[in-house]
């Protein structure tokens, strides 16, 4: 496993995470003795990122990884939580009170007494233009309620707005092989500011494990089959944006670069570690096979400028046009 600094917090985390989302259930059922099963593998295989949000599942995804972190008492991970979504989308909600309410709930969940790092949850863009929303984060810290706080982004002009904000410490925003647009400003520009960025759906959905197929079948509750078209939140989120089935032609045209014997989401997750503006990828994993497979990733050796130059043409040629201005 690799190990990079994250940025303001000082803290050094994997460069390959768990993303906690699916063990909420967000892709479908999941077994909670699974995801904890998950949850060791990863820690095993030297993870020491976990990232969760209050929402994921109303609370399951922090409440196991609270029951995780029990089972290793004595050892020293990062947990990183989010709020923000138990509202309606509204910046009237946001308010010091509410803050502090919704903190309180993942210290809870999670059992800790300061949450190392709180982001805002992929909220509305106005959020960014008010500066006492960060004032208010700035004394939740103060107070040692949080250690650290950050925000989840959908869009790049929300990931620039935030980090002039002093206290803002971390960003988390899509970036994998068919959402390139954050290379162009962005990560120069948080890694100037010594911000620190977490790559959020970094395999597209699955979309970038090049198992799926026109005949894939998705459980009703995935939100790769309710929420292809932004239905219920940004489209972005789901694939990544792209439209399945030209994803699926790109993802063909992948397969030959596939390193040795590595997996395809293997060379996705390496292919980000690439940028070393990135902190972490946080991939999800609901069985300790996955949770291995994708922290294995970090031990690939880097990929061949070839396979590079291919990557960023096919995203050029085929997705660009699709996806790049939007978010």
């Amino acid at each position: 496993m690799e190990y990079r600094r994250f940025g303001k917090t000082g803290r050094t985390v994997s460069a390959i995470g768990f993303g906690a989302w699916a063990i909420g259930g967000g892709f479908g059922t999941v077994d909670d003795a699974d995801s904890l099963r998950a949850l060791h593998a990863a820690a095993d295989a030297g993870v020491t990122l976990y990232d969760t949000a209050d929402v994921y599942g109303d609370g399951r995804s922090e409440r196991l990884i609270a029951q995780f972190l029990r089972e290793r008492s004595g050892e020293t991970y990062f947990v990183a939580t989010k709020m923000g979504r138990r509202a309606p989308l509204d910046i009237g909600e946001y308010t010091p009170e509410a803050f502090r309410g919704w903190i309180d709930r993942s210290r809870e969940n999670l059992g800790v007494d300061r949450l190392d790092l709180v982001q805002l949850h992929c909220l509305p863009t106005d959020i960014y233009y008010r500066p006492e929303i960060f004032a208010s984060l700035d004394d939740l810290v103060a107070t040692g309620a949080i250690a650290n706080y950050g925000v989840s982004v959908e869009r790049v002009e929300e990931g620039l707005k935030a980090i002039e904000y002093p206290g803002v410490a971390s960003v988390q925003i899509i970036y994998n092989m068919v959402r390139l647009r954050p290379d162009e400003h962005f990560m120069a520009e948080a890694a100037r500011r010594d911000v620190g960025i977490l790559a959020r759906v970094p395999l597209a959905s699955g979309l970038l494990t090049g198992k799926m197929t026109k005949q894939t079948v998705f459980d009703p509750e995935d939100h790769r089959q309710y929420n292809r078209h932004g239905e219920s939140f940004d489209a972005g989120e789901t694939f990544s944006g792209v439209d399945y089935e030209t994803g699926l032609a790109v993802v063909e045209e992948l397969r030959s670069l596939v390193p040795g014997d590595a997996t395809m989401a293997q060379m996705a997750l390496r292919w980000i570690l690439m940028n070393k503006a990135v902190t972490a990828a946080i991939p999800g994993a609901k069985t300790p096979e996955r949770a291995r497979a994708n922290a294995a990733a970090a031990d690939l050796a880097p990929l061949s400028p070839g396979a590079m130059e291919r990557i960023a043409q096919l995203y050029e040629d085929r997705i660009r046009p699709l996806v790049h201005q939007r978010w």
